[in-house]
């Protein structure tokens, strides 16, 4: 049986090794900024032969994941800058998933935004929702197929313009005994940011209240309900 975060060996490319982690561990034990993949450009505690991808709930985004990877070390050996690096492999990226015939398909459901908005959202989450901010799982996938490759975990309209102002949406790659934690997270960022903080303050604020409460798990649902009842006034 492998260590912890490691769950399996899933290939080896171009001399990295990679692997699929569990997401929830590095996040509640070792940082919890650490979303669907990453390597150790963006985290220290990650090996520099190894490329880490968080298992997935849903979906095959696996190649996309290890091919920006395989980019931005391509790059950043050669000298260029992280955020060059980043932005060409987030510019490669998009042209990998535009070739995929589901994407082309859902490309053509932007035509129809009550089409596309039905088709991302998946699940109401009725007990998080109030009659003025309603919380959604929605597809990950779609979300970063169309909209934004970097979508991880959730977000709001205060961050994302795709995203309806009332809406929360929480990523369907997140494992349940997750949800609670990246919700209170986005709250917490969405009721800031709607008195007018930046986003770095507010975001830098809820990673703080975010890792808190993973640490301090008896306190994840007062303070849940401390931030439905902020986001209810807005």
């Amino acid at each position: 049986m492998m260590k912890k975060p490691y769950i399996k060996k899933f290939s080896e490319v171009s001399g990295f090794k990679v692997f699929i982690v569990d997401g929830d561990y590095i996040r509640d034990n070792i940082d919890e900024e650490f979303t669907n993949f990453g390597q150790n450009y963006l985290f220290s505690f990650i090996p520099k032969n190894e490329f880490w991808i968080d298992k997935e709930r849903v979906g095959w985004e696996y190649k996309y994941y290890i091919n920006s990877m395989l980019t931005v070390n391509r790059l950043l050996a050669k000298g260029v800058s992280r955020s060059e690096a980043i932005k060409i492999a987030d510019k490669e990226e998009r042209s990998e998933r535009a070739k995929s015939q589901l994407v082309i398909k859902r490309i053509k459901l932007k035509e129809h935004p009550e089409k596309l908005i039905h088709s991302v959202h998946k699940d109401l989450l009725q007990k998080y929702s109030t009659k003025k901010v309603k919380v959604w799982i929605v597809s990950g996938e779609i979300v970063r197929d169309l909209f934004f490759i970097d979508f991880t975990e959730g977000g709001h309209g205060y961050v994302y313009d795709f995203v309806p102002k009332d809406e929360v949406w929480i990523d369907d790659d997140i494992d349940l005994d997750e949800i609670k934690f990246i919700l209170l997270h986005e709250l917490h960022e969405r009721a800031l940011m709607s008195k007018g903080m930046k986003y770095d303050q507010a975001h830098k604020s809820s990673s703080k209240i975010e890792y808190y409460c993973r640490k301090h798990p008896e306190e994840i649902n007062p303070e849940l309900k401390k931030e439905i009842k902020k986001n209810d006034g807005n």
